[in-house]
């Protein structure tokens, strides 16, 4: 799978665990370490083991290794490094404190496609 699509898939799979302020930083071109970075919040430590646990089992069954990981959900921040693909996982009050996603400020955000069957403008 291609970086992009890695992200994106890691995206889809957060969404499914219900996580809350997911933003994806393109950093190709920017960073040599990698090329995307992910950043997601959750409600609760429990909330947080099972973002971290779902991306690794789905990721897993896509063919996607793992190269590092580490944190702990009652420490409020979780990582997983897929070299191209760095996924950050916070409480809330470990995002706002550790503010990542202020290190790139300049760097795109990825949106979301459009919906393939849905028409781009709601008027149209």
């Amino acid at each position: 799978m291609d970086p992009l699509g890695k992200a994106e898939a890691a995206r889809d799979i957060l969404d499914d665990r219900k996580a809350q302020d997911v933003r994806l930083i393109d950093l190709r071109g920017a960073s040599a370490v990698t090329d995307f970075v992910l950043v997601a919040s959750g409600n609760s430590a429990p909330h947080l083991k099972a973002m971290f646990n779902a991306l690794m089992r789905r990721l897993k069954d896509r063919g996607e290794h793992c190269y590092r990981r580490a944190g702990q959900p009652e420490g409020g921040w979780l990582v997983l490094d897929y070299v191209d693909v760095v996924i950050h996982i916070f409480s809330r009050e470990a995002r706002v404190y550790y503010a990542i996603e202020d290190l790139w400020p300049d760097a795109p955000r990825v949106d979301r496609p459009a919906h393939p069957h849905l028409p781009a403008d709601p008027a149209s």
